[in-house]
Parts: C-alpha cells; sequence; structure tokens
C-alpha cells in the first residue's frame, strides 16, 4: 500500500456517482471545467432506486446529448390516478402529451440504465477523471481557497487538492457528515415496503400511477421501464420489517394486483421514507447535491429530479467561478435558490403522503368525500406543477425564476430543431425590439443577444409567453431558468450586474 503519493489537483472534485454526480460531472466537463469524479463501488448498482423524472430533466438529458439513448429504456407517463380501497377515483391526473419544455411531462424509467447511459458518456470526455472504487475518508482542510481531502482507493490512501469539493453521496453522505453539516428533520417517516418485478406480460395492468389510498393499507402501484413493474405497501403499526419480507406474505400482497405466476422478484426491501434538508449547502469549498443535501418521500415523484435541478444550477455557476468569470459569492445563490423549490416540493409530497398513509376509516371516508368533491368541481387536490425559483440570482421583473419554454426553432431557412439544440449553451438575451441587440456578449460570459424573428423563428411560441409578460425582451440563464423580462434588453442587463459583477473570462 502506497500512502506517499503526489497530490493530485482538480478544479472540481465530485463525490458520489449516482444520477446526480454523473450529471453535474458531465454539465462541468461541457464548461471546459476539470474534474474527478469518485464512487466507493467499484460496479454501477444493479438494482432500481428512482422509478421517474420529468421533462426538466429529459431537457438535462438532451443538453448533454443522451436523450435518446435515455427514451429508449423509459415510458412515457400518461396518468396519475388516486383510488380508494373500493377502486372509486379520488383524483386522476392527466399529463399532456408534450410540455412547454419540448419533452412528454413525465417518463417512468429503470435508474440502473440511466447510470449506464450516463457513465458511458462520462468515459468519453477527457476532462473527467471517473474513479471507481475510490472513497472519500477525510476533508484535510477546507476554506475558500479550496479543499484538500484524502480518498483510499486500490493502492492506498490519495490526497486530492480541489478548488470545489461536491458531496453527491446519497442519504447517508460521507461528505455531509464529514464538512458538519446537520439536517433538519420533518418528522415524517414512514415504513414502505418496496417490491420491484420483471413482468414479461403487461396485458390488464394498468399503464396509470396509481395510489390506492385504502385505510386498511395503503399502496402505490406503478409501471416503470417497459417490463418492468413496481408495488409499494405501508407498513402497519407493529409489522416489522424482517416479517414483510418472506415469499408468502409478498404474494398474498401482490395477489390482488398480479398474478404472481407472471412476475419475477428481482428486488424486495423496506425503505423508511424520509423528509430532510441540510441546514447548509456550503462550507468553505465543501457544496452538497441530491440526496446529500435533501431527501423527499416519494409520493410526487421528484427525488432524482431535484438533484438532477441541483447539479443544472450549480454547474454553470462553479464554472464561472472556477474560470474567474465571477466572484465566489455568485455560489451562495445556490442554496436560496434551490432550498425553497426543495422545500415546496418536499412539503407537497408529505401533504400526498399524509393524504395516501391515512389509516382511520372515519378520516378516510371524510377525505374520499372531499377528494371526489374536488375531482367533480374541475380541478385536482393539490396543484402538481413545480413552483418557481424565488430568490438569489433571480430578478424582480415578471416571469423571473420560471424555467424558459423550448419550442421547435428553426435560424433562416435552416432546419428546425428544439431550442437548446438551436442556440448556444450560457445566458441568452432574446429580444424582439426593432434593430439587433449587440451589447450584450461583451457584458454576458459565454452569453449571446439575439433578435426574435432575424436571428432565429419559432412557432410562436416566445411571442405569446413575451406578450403574457407585456415585455419584449428576456434574459434566460444557462440553466434555462429566466432571470427576468422587460420591455427593453438594457434594463435586465442593469438590474442583473446590480446583482452580481461579471469578469472577463480566462485564456483558452
Amino acid at each position: 500500500m502506497n500512502d506517499h503519493r503526489e497530490a493530485i489537483e482538480v478544479e472540481v472534485l465530485v463525490v458520489g456517482l449516482g444520477p446526480v454526480g454523473d450529471v453535474l460531472a458531465l454539465l462541468l466537463a461541457e464548461h471546459g471545467i476539470s474534474v474527478m469524479a469518485i464512487e466507493r463501488d467499484p460496479q454501477p448498482y444493479c438494482l432500481p432506486r428512482a422509478a421517474s423524472f420529468d421533462d426538466e430533466s429529459m431537457r438535462t438529458f438532451q443538453q448533454l446529448g443522451v436523450s435518446g439513448a435515455i427514451a429508449e429504456n423509459a415510458r412515457v407517463a400518461r396518468e396519475y390516478r388516486f383510488v380508494n380501497g373500493d377502486g372509486v377515483t379520488l383524483m386522476d391526473f392527466k399529463f399532456p402529451e408534450v410540455s412547454a419544455l419540448g419533452w412528454p411531462l413525465a417518463y417512468l424509467c429503470h435508474q440502473p440504465h440511466i447510470e449506464e447511459v450516463l457513465r458511458n458518456r462520462m468515459r468519453n470526455r477527457t476532462l473527467i477523471d471517473m474513479r471507481l472504487g475510490c472513497r472519500l475518508v477525510e476533508i484535510e482542510s477546507n476554506d475558500a481557497n479550496g479543499a484538500v481531502v484524502a480518498v483510499t482507493d486500490g493502492d492506498g490512501v490519495l490526497r486530492v487538492k480541489a478548488r470545489f469539493v461536491v458531496g453527491c453521496d446519497g442519504g447517508a453522505s460521507t461528505v455531509r457528515r464529514l464538512a458538519g453539516i446537520d439536517l433538519f428533520d420533518y418528522g415524517f417517516e414512514e415504513p414502505w415496503l418496496v417490491i420491484d418485478a420483471l413482468v414479461k406480460d403487461e396485458t390488464g395492468l394498468s399503464p396509470a400511477i396509481t395510489q390506492i389510498c385504502d385505510p386498511r393499507r395503503p399502496l402505490t402501484a406503478l409501471p416503470m421501464a417497459p417490463g418492468r413493474r413496481r408495488w409499494e405497501f405501508m407498513l402497519l403499526p407493529g409489522e416489522r420489517a424482517e416479517e414483510m419480507m418472506t415469499d408468502d406474505l409478498i404474494k398474498e400482497l401482490l395477489a390482488s394486483h398480479i398474478d404472481i405466476s407472471r412476475a419475477e422478484i428481482v428486488r424486495k426491501a423496506v425503505y423508511q421514507f424520509h423528509a430532510l434538508v441540510a441546514c447548509q449547502w456550503r462550507v468553505g469549498s465543501v457544496l452538497l447535491a441530491g440526496d446529500a443535501a435533501h431527501q423527499t418521500p416519494p409520493f410526487r415523484g421528484q427525488g432524482m429530479c431535484l438533484g438532477i435541478r441541483d447539479a443544472v444550477n450549480l454547474a454553470w455557476k462553479l464554472a464561472l467561478v472556477v474560470t474567474d468569470c465571477a466572484d465566489e459569492q455568485l455560489l451562495d445563490t445556490y442554496q436560496p435558490e434551490r432550498e425553497p423549490h426543495v422545500r415546496a416540493t418536499i412539503e407537497t409530497a408529505i401533504y400526498m403522503g399524509r393524504v395516501i398513509c391515512t389509516l382511520d376509516p372515519l378520516v378516510a371516508a371524510e377525505r374520499d368525500r372531499d377528494m371526489i368533491a374536488q375531482r367533480e368541481g374541475g380541478g385536482p387536490p393539490q396543484q402538481l406543477e413545480m413552483p418557481p425559483l424565488r430568490g438569489g440570482l433571480i430578478s424582480s421583473l415578471p416571469r423571473a425564476g420560471e424555467v424558459f419554454p423550448q419550442p421547435w426553432a428553426a435560424r433562416k431557412q435552416g432546419e428546425k430543431k428544439l431550442l437548446d439544440d438551436l442556440l448556444p449553451d450560457g445566458f441568452w438575451l432574446i429580444s424582439r425590439e426593432p434593430g439587433r441587440v449587440d451589447h450584450a456578449p461583451g457584458e454576458l460570459p459565454g452569453g449571446v443577444s439575439l433578435h426574435l424573428g432575424s436571428d432565429f423563428e419559432d412557432d410562436g411560441t416566445i411571442a405569446a409567453w413575451l406578450d403574457e409578460a407585456d415585455a419584449d425582451a428576456v434574459l434566460v440563464r444557462p440553466d434555462r431558468y429566466v432571470f427576468g423580462t422587460a420591455k427593453h434588453a438594457h434594463t435586465l442587463l442593469e438590474e442583473l450586474h446590480q446583482l452580481i459583477e461579471f469578469r472577463s473570462t480566462r485564456a483558452a
């Protein structure tokens, strides 16, 4: 064992290579940042965990050039239903065919396939030094100028000097523990038995994600990737995890949902659903993302999506700071932007969980009456749209904090493409003011100024969107969230520069 190897210096060290760490490493490499990405397990985890992702995550996969490969082993979610123990529909939410982001609103997936696609992409990136079977064991120093950490691999101990370290290492995060970061606990803990199965013939099985709000035993039934299904059963008071794992009981639980002879059980596990948020997402040069920063009950289907949003939000900010295009105060906008969004999503999941987990028959009957009345009144009992960002590097101008739409668009006489494939990465200053907007690129690192109508044309989506904001210009951030809208482009630049000072880019 060699404990005296020369230290390695990198710009960013990513710890943990689930989907969040994979996406963050890839996005940083897209921005030209050198990354060491480590994972303690030598092989990808082969069993499914996350079962769904949304249109915003698919837009990120599009940016990374892997949307087609991921779609090959995913299915589009069409419907989300709540039913009671008698099979009466309490809520029925139909997903649109295509959202404003250019993709179906929700997908059902097999997480190991997503990780395989992302890992393969990482292997083709020279700026990413991916090391499997490598574990973080110590943070030796950590301040505003960088961090020095110790990791172990098959050859012993290796010291890594990184400008930034990002912990994407899950709910039991070593990075969070070593950085001394506490967790806020919502106090929502429910044990559930999760059963995943391969099903060759899905004839007669519902294509809908279904929450069965049965006070005798609440459960969730959902399709995953093609040929895969999941059932989640709530443990009742007094039931123990080990007794729920027996084959006989699993057969009994599944009997009313599927002929067990049609299903090959690939995983059975009891999970304690948590609702937790890290009190700090940044200490010195160490940051947290994904489950290391927050954990949500699964009822909203947003666990992996929240982490991918963290990675997208953090990647462009880290890139600007590492390349000396912006002061590190830019990173102080990360938690203020993401935490309220995360908390709103977690709180919605807790609300849904409490609706689903009701065990008192009288309370359940009242819930059923209320939900049926709301459904008959034309609306679901809980809004399912993602809230906008608030605070941080977001203006006070109209539509700030929303995700910018992604229509099909084209340059003059050019091929139609989804907007993100047509326009470059970085800031977009889009205006429909007369004449061209030529003053933005020098004031926005990597930014472009575009005139709607002469530089590119879409199907009218952006013009209608601007009309709703009573604006003629929009500034879109690199993560495709809207900084703000205004009548004049210079108003947006002035407000942006009041919040953050940008510097010239580093030499190539």
